[in-house]
């Protein structure tokens, strides 16, 4: 990248066009199978990878370590106790000082506005890795695995059952994108504001009060916990509110007859998924979760060096 260029940063799923992520999809697929192969892909050579997390992680920072080694490059991980930004450093001179040592950055953090904070002052290109808002590089990986497994999602219909969370806020901007339909089942409560939406976004979602409505005729069911991180306060109250919205066989019975489900992962079973759902022959979910590996490695690669 030239140092007159501004670097590409990837902080919600709509950053990208479909082109690019016709791309992208492709060139993880590549590099997948070369690694597979083992066969070596070392484009970071000598280049450095600068890791922040201020929310607690397992995939994000194995996918993204082990990705950068596999890559070539050097990997290092600050944490808030580890680092100024637990002590009020401002995002802002952080990103001065680490865009001048660093190739790209990634960061998992609460608010949206730290990484945009952050992307204003940096040199380098920056991913986000999760906030509160937006969970693009999970979305990513999902949309890789059903292509992988089902072909192409264009057309196809996806069912969000559960909060509207960062995920679901994620997969409502993968719908405009890449075309496909959406629909959302929700807790009254807990769905998605819809005055919020813009109307591409609109024309791609529909909502639903009963889940196994949402279900019907889905191409993929997905779901998450009904307690993200930093909400821990209102789990009782949860827990409650999405009693029936646990994803159960008779629900993925209703759907296409090769539907696949996908969990971004941690679970709990007996909560937002039965466990014959996750653990049975519909489930994508471990393919989902090694894909986080494959999907970053290629957005990596395109963030700092471009179509290769």
């Amino acid at each position: 990248m030239s140092p007159h260029t501004p670097p590409r940063h990837y902080l919600q799923f709509s950053d990208f066009s479909r082109e690019e992520y016709d791309y992208l999809l492709a060139r993880a697929r590549w590099i997948k199978a070369r690694t597979k192969r083992f066969e070596p892909h070392r484009p970071f050579a000598g280049r450095t990878l600068v890791m922040v997390f201020e929310k607690a992680s397992t995939r994000t920072r194995l996918s993204f370590e082990i990705g950068m080694q596999q890559l070539g490059g050097t990997a290092v991980c600050l944490t808030t106790q580890d680092s100024q930004f637990g002590r009020g450093e401002p995002v802002e001179d952080a990103a001065r000082v680490i865009s001048r040592m660093a190739d790209v950055v990634m960061i998992r953090t609460f608010a949206q506005s730290i990484v945009e904070r952050f992307a204003s002052h940096s040199r380098v290109p920056l991913i986000n890795g999760l906030t509160n808002e937006y969970h693009p590089c999970q979305v990513l990986a999902d949309v890789l695995t059903f292509v992988e497994q089902r072909g192409a999602i264009q057309g196809k219909t996806v069912t969000w059952v559960g909060d509207a969370n960062n995920m679901c806020n994620t997969w409502v901007q993968a719908a405009r994108v890449l075309d496909f339909q959406l629909n959302i089942a929700s807790p009254e409560g807990y769905g998605v504001a819809q005055d919020k939406l813009d109307a591409a976004e609109r024309t791609h979602c529909q909502f639903f009060t009963d889940p196994h409505d949402a279900c019907r005729d889905s191409h993929l069911i997905t779901t998450d916990v009904w307690t993200s991180m930093g909400f821990e306060a209102e789990n009782e109250a949860r827990k409650a509110a999405f009693t029936n919205w646990c994803v159960e066989a008779e629900m993925m019975a209703i759907a296409q007859p090769d539907v696949l489900f996908m969990h971004c992962l941690p679970a709990h079973r007996g909560e937002e998924v039965a466990a014959e759902v996750i653990d049975g022959p519909q489930s994508a979910v471990w393919d989902e979760a090694e894909n986080r590996l494959h999907a970053q490695k290629a957005l990596m690669e395109y963030v700092v060096f471009g179509k290769l």
